[in-house]
C-alpha cells in the first residue's frame, strides 16, 4: 500500500513523484522499461533540450487551448533550471531559448534519479502493469505480473504513441476509456513528410541538402531551416508544420523569408545570368538547378517578362507540395491529441468524474513546438499534479 502510484518513469512522471514525495507522501514509480527516462536520454541528439526560456501557452497545440495556462503558470522554465543548476549541471543556449545540457541527457535522468532517492521515492523497473480496477473503497488495486499493488492515488504518465522503439503504447489511452474518459484523436507530430511519385523523386535527389524557409500548413507558420531527405522533407520547420497539417492538405514554402522575392527578381532583371545561377546566390547549387527547372524554363534572367517574373516570384515565396503522409509515430517526438483535457483539472490534473485518477504529460492532449517545449509541459503537469496527489 502506497500513498500514490505513478505508472511511467518518464519526465513527466519522475517529476510528479519528487513533488509528492516532498510533501510526505509515499510513492511508488512502476516503469515497464528496463530502465527510466528512454526519451530523456535520446533527446536533443543525447544532450537533451530539456526546456525552452520562452515557453508559454502559445506554444502548445490542443483542442482545449487554456488548460495548460494553470499548469505551466505554477512551474516555469526558470524553476526546471534553478534545479539543473542546483545539481551544477552545465547548460547552454543552443538558440529561440532552447536550452541543452553541455555534456549529456544522461545528466537530467541522473538528477532526477537523485532527488527521487532523496524524496525516498521507489521506483521499479521492468515490471508490466496488467491491469487497473477501482476498488468499493476508492482505492486503486494495479495488476503486475506476480502481485497486486494499491493506493488511493493513481498517476498515469506512460506518454503517447510516439516512438514505440522506446516502448511507447497506447496504455494510458486504455486506461482512459476503461473508466469513461474521453479521448481526442491521435496522430503523429514533430515528424517528417513523406511524398511520393515525382515529389519524392525531387526529394531524392537532393536528399541531405538544407535551406531556411518559412513553412505554412494547417494554419500555422514557422521560420526554421527545412531537410531534404531520401522521403520526403525533414527539418525543424517540417517538424513543426507536422503538427498542425492534417492528410491532404498542402504545405507552401517561402523559399525568401527575410526578403520579397519579386523585389530580388526585379534588382537582378537585367543580369545576363541565367535564373539558376542567380539562385544559387540565395539557396544551395543543386537546390537552385532542380528548383529552376521545376520553375519553368531556364533562361537569362534580362530575358524574363514581368508576367513570367511574377510567376517565378509566386514560385519562390509559396512553392506549394502536397505531402502523402508522415513517417508516422516510429520516428514522430510526439503524439498530438489524447486524454481529452475538458474530463481533466487542470490544477491537478485529476479525473473530474473519477477522483484519484490523474494524467499528465504526453498522454494528454497538450502538444508542445519543437524546442524543449515538450519536456516543460512534462515538469509543469507533473508539478502540478504532485501538488494534488
Amino acid at each position: 500500500m502506497s500513498d500514490v502510484i505513478v505508472i511511467g518513469a518518464g519526465a513527466a512522471g519522475l517529476m510528479c513523484a519528487i513533488v509528492a514525495a516532498r510533501r510526505g507522501r509515499s510513492v511508488l514509480v512502476l516503469e515497464k522499461g528496463a530502465r527510466v527516462g528512454a526519451k530523456i536520454l535520446i533527446s536533443g541528439g543525447g544532450r537533451c533540450n530539456f526546456t525552452n526560456l520562452g515557453a508559454g501557452p502559445e506554444n502548445f497545440l490542443s483542442s482545449n487551448p487554456d488548460f495548460c495556462k494553470s499548469a505551466l503558470a505554477r512551474y516555469k522554465s526558470h524553476d526546471f533550471l534553478a534545479l539543473v543548476e542546483r545539481h551544477g549541471i552545465r547548460w547552454h543556449e543552443k538558440k529561440l531559448g532552447q536550452l541543452f545540457c553541455d555534456r549529456s541527457s544522461r545528466e537530467i535522468v541522473d538528477m532526477l534519479l537523485r532527488e527521487c532517492d532523496d524524496a525516498g521515492v521507489v521506483i521499479r523497473t521492468g515490471v508490466e502493469v496488467k491491469a487497473v480496477r477501482r476498488e468499493d473503497a476508492g482505492d486503486y488495486a494495479v495488476e503486475t505480473a506476480g502481485e497486486t499493488l494499491s493506493a488511493p492515488r493513481l498517476v498515469i504518465a506512460t506518454g503517447g504513441l510516439s516512438l514505440p522503439k522506446l516502448g511507447a503504447s497506447d496504455f494510458a489511452y486504455k486506461i482512459a476509456g476503461q473508466f469513461g474518459l474521453r479521448m481526442v484523436s491521435t496522430r503523429a507530430g514533430l515528424v517528417p513528410f513523406t511524398f511520393g511519385g515525382a515529389e519524392l523523386e525531387f526529394c531524392r535527389a537532393l536528399s541531405g541538402i538544407s535551406a531556411p524557409c518559412v513553412t505554412r500548413g494547417g494554419g500555422a507558420e514557422f521560420a526554421e531551416h527545412f531537410l531534404f531527405t531520401h522521403r520526403g522533407l525533414s527539418g525543424p520547420s517540417m517538424l513543426q508544420v507536422s503538427s498542425y497539417w492534417k492528410p491532404g492538405e498542402e504545405i507552401a514554402l517561402d523559399l525568401f523569408p527575410e526578403s520579397d522575392a519579386r523585389a530580388w527578381l526585379e534588382e537582378n532583371r537585367g543580369s545576363a545570368k541565367r535564373l539558376d545561377t542567380q539562385l544559387a546566390t540565395r539557396l544551395p547549387e543543386r537546390f537552385a538547378t532542380a528548383l529552376a527547372a521545376r520553375l519553368g524554363e531556364v533562361k537569362a534572367l534580362r530575358t524574363y517578362s514581368t508576367l513570367e517574373l511574377n510567376e517565378l516570384a509566386r514560385g519562390l515565396s509559396a512553392w506549394t507540395l502536397r505531402p502523402a503522409g508522415t513517417e508516422g509515430y516510429a520516428t514522430a517526438e510526439v503524439t498530438v491529441g489524447g486524454v481529452d483535457t475538458r474530463g481533466l483539472s487542470s490544477k491537478t490534473m485529476e479525473a473530474r468524474e473519477v477522483p484519484g485518477l490523474h494524467f499528465i504529460g504526453e498522454a494528454v492532449d497538450v502538444t508542445g513546438w519543437l524546442g524543449g517545449y515538450n519536456f516543460q509541459w512534462a515538469w509543469a503537469s507533473g508539478n502540478a499534479c504532485g501538488q494534488a496527489v
